[in-house]
């Protein structure tokens, strides 16, 4: 029986999306399914945070949410999870995709864009290294970089001394206005004589999937605030940008409220299955962009292999810095996406990588909660300090991650966190490290502030199907071809051989493209 499509991909976010290109522009018939509900999020507030704040009547909408969806995710790890206007991003994740935890939280999206609807934008390109003893050639990389990082729109651009360490300068806009307080700490950092800063210390400009001027439909940041929330100017990148322009191409088929829950290989090709939706669908190629964790449940079930595999995610902190120099600085509109950036050596073979960000933009309870004292004492101290201070994330390599996913007789995926043995003395060497590096800056790192997330809470999610030399089951050859299932493609973030500190989107949404472009060569081909 002929398959109705040439390729099916499951998924719609950043790697689904950059693989779509290159299938429908050779003009393959090529069919997207997410599993995306009819349901909406309050709208994306407009106008400026500040002002919204003080202005708008029905901010509670957005704020708290017509569902109290604020209030009764008070416990989630990111404030991203608590915001209504990302309630459908979120929502149902884990158990419409069978998966099971312990020790590790698991998150992930079903909406349209995927992930993508709300993340941190922060890029970087994986040097030639990272992908070494998988016999590609990296200039098959580069191309992908050039193309995905142009089409996405990102800036940052500057001479500094992370130009080399995110690689990605040469198809940057330039970089999006710094508030004050990030403004006065790259002063003195630059102005610090080399001789005087902490050698394992570097610090620079974030590169961010984010606009500083006008791109097609998108308008550029205005730095009203709302990053968090949302940009009313589609400044951010986010995956469901690109439906709109694939669904110009003529093999272009997108079909939402899909859940696909099993996959299945047959004489002409491979079919798809939704419980939900009651439908099936055939292609002769299948690939599999639904975020590392459905799609390695997806695989491991097709395969019927049980052995638990390895899965990679970043340890990962948050901390807040004070600049006494700065106390009383009145709060002002800017980017609530990174605006400094650094790296700091900790060892041989292991570097820290990290953002920091402005406090205007989040609510003030996510600052409230974290201090050691009571909600009065917070709520004054945090109102008083909070416009002088800034807050800051660090993730370390994937490697110093030990945990499994294991497909289970029921079909379900569980995943269990192991913490490796290093970690420990490495995140406290990074707080005493960046203590001493923020000091030279003029800026404290408050007591107590150092706070390392639970196993998971990163969501850097990679390398459970790793790109491999080897041809044993439970790894992808360098196209992200399944071992022992021919015509399977993995394309997200399970086929990466290695997760390290920098984030990893770029990459992901550059060797979808890759391995996109590799199949279109072996399907002309083989006609």
């Amino acid at each position: 029986m002929t398959p109705d499509f040439d390729v099916i991909i499951v998924g719609s976010g950043p790697a689904g999306t950059s693989a779509a290109y290159p299938l429908v522009k050779a003009g393959l018939k090529v069919l997207m399914l997410d599993a995306a509900s009819s349901a909406r999020s309050p709208e994306v507030p407009k106008g400026s945070y500040l002002d919204n704040r003080a202005n708008e009547s029905r901010q509670w909408e957005w704020m708290i949410g017509r569902s109290f969806h604020a209030l009764s995710n008070m416990d989630a790890v990111s404030p991203k999870l608590k915001t209504p206007t990302h309630e459908q991003t979120f929502k149902k994740f884990n158990e419409s995709n069978g998966l099971i935890t312990e020790n590790f939280i698991s998150v992930g999206s079903l909406a349209t864009g995927g992930l993508s609807n709300a993340w941190g934008c922060g890029v970087a390109r994986f040097p030639k290294e990272d992908f070494a003893d998988l016999n590609i050639d990296y200039s098959d990389f580069e191309k992908s970089y050039a193309i995905v990082a142009r089409r996405m729109g990102i800036s940052g651009n500057t001479a500094d001394d992370l130009s080399d360490y995110f690689g990605v300068d040469e198809w940057a806009q330039a970089p999006i206005a710094m508030d004050r307080l990030h403004d006065r700490l790259l002063t003195k950092y630059n102005k610090l004589p080399t001789a005087s800063r902490l050698p394992e210390f570097r610090m620079g400009r974030s590169r961010v999937a984010a606009l500083s001027r006008d791109q097609g439909d998108r308008k550029a940041c205005d730095l009203s605030g709302n990053c968090l929330w949302g940009c009313h100017n589609n400044a951010l990148y986010s995956a469901h940008q690109e439906i709109p322009t694939l669904k110009v191409y003529p093999g272009f088929t997108h079909i939402s409220g899909v859940l696909v829950d099993s996959i299945s290989k047959n004489a002409d090709g491979w079919t798809v299955s939704s419980s939900n939706s009651e439908k099936t669908f055939s292609a002769k190629r299948l690939l599999l962009a639904a975020g590392t964790l459905t799609s390695t449940r997806l695989a491991l079930d097709c395969l019927k292999y049980t052995a638990p595999v390895s899965l990679q995610a970043s340890p990962t902190a948050a901390f807040l810095l004070w600049l006494p120099k700065m106390l009383g600085t009145p709060r002002t509109q800017t980017l609530g996406l990174g605006q400094l950036s650094f790296s700091l050596d900790l060892e041989p073979g292991v570097t820290a990588f990290g953002s920091t960000f402005s406090t205007t933009g989040l609510p003030i309870s996510e600052f409230v909660i974290r201090t050691p004292l009571s909600k009065r004492y917070s709520i004054e101290l945090m109102s008083n300090l909070l416009s002088s201070c800034v807050v800051g994330n660090v993730f370390l390599p994937g490697h110093l991650s030990e945990h499994t996913a294991t497909l289970m007789p029921d079909g379900k995926l569980k995943i269990k966190g192991a913490e490796h043995a290093d970690t420990g003395a490495l995140m406290k060497k990074t707080e005493t490290l960046l203590r001493k590096a923020y000091w030279k800056l003029g800026a404290v790192l408050m007591p107590m502030s150092f706070t390392v997330g639970k196993p998971g809470a990163d969501i850097h999610y990679s390398a459970t199907l790793p790109m491999s030399s080897t041809s044993k089951l439970g790894t992808t050859n360098k196209i992200g071809e399944v071992n022992g299932l021919a015509g399977l493609h993995v394309v997200d973030g399970a086929v990466l051989p290695k997760l390290t500190e920098k984030s990893h989107t770029l990459t992901i949404m550059a060797n979808a493209d890759r391995i996109a472009r590799a199949i279109v060569c072996e399907m002309q081909s083989s006609i």
